[in-house]
């Protein structure tokens, strides 16, 4: 028979003390715990009141879609900028609805052309913001053509940190220039 080590017997009986003792925890100041539990009658199989239901989903979207994007006298979309988190290519959830207008545009208009400017703030090496800056156009290129733009209509080109929007050596500057831009060469 295998005696334990004492170091490993006193980690043991910690370890086993701590899972077995009972945690107390306050209450959430911001839960009301009073009362009986109230569970919301979806969640037990049973019709959901009107005041309790969700607006369609249809419905939330088309208000969010309007109330975010602007027109321009022309009645092009003018959020033109898409902008990134610092290092990153992902697109953000905001910037759908204006993307999906410049692609029903493009869809509309197979005479327009569109180049995607990726860019990228000073930070990093020259190369690698060239990259990122790439990465990045492709990113919005590919949102575009996935909303139905015709691929043939959209160029990528990447400035990596070569055209700062804003010049400057902080939060706010370098936010500024993490983006990607539609530039349109020809709108008709």
């Amino acid at each position: 028979m295998m005696r334990a080590s004492l170091p490993a017997t006193l980690l043991l009986s910690a370890l086993l003390t701590a899972c077995a003792a009972p945690k107390a925890t306050a209450p959430s100041k911001h839960i009301d715990q009073s009362g009986a539990l109230k569970v919301h009658p979806g969640l037990l199989g049973k019709p959901v009141p009107a005041e309790l239901a969700p607006p369609p989903v249809a419905a939330v979207t088309a208000q969010t879609a309007d109330a975010n994007i602007r027109m321009d006298q022309d009645g092009l979309r003018t959020q033109r900028s898409v902008y990134f988190d610092y290092n990153s290519v992902d697109l953000k959830a905001d910037y759908d609805p204006a993307l999906r207008a410049h692609a029903r545009y493009l869809a509309a208009n197979p005479q327009a052309l569109v180049r995607i400017e990726g860019n990228a703030d000073e930070r990093g090496s020259a190369g690698y913001n060239l990259r990122l800056g790439e990465r990045r156009a492709t990113t919005v290129r590919d949102t575009l053509i996935a909303h139905g733009a015709p691929g043939n209509q959209v160029k990528i080109k990447s400035l990596g940190e070569s055209q700062p929007r804003k010049k400057g050596r902080d939060e706010e500057s370098w936010a500024e220039n993490r983006r990607a831009d539609v530039v349109y060469e020809i709108e008709k």
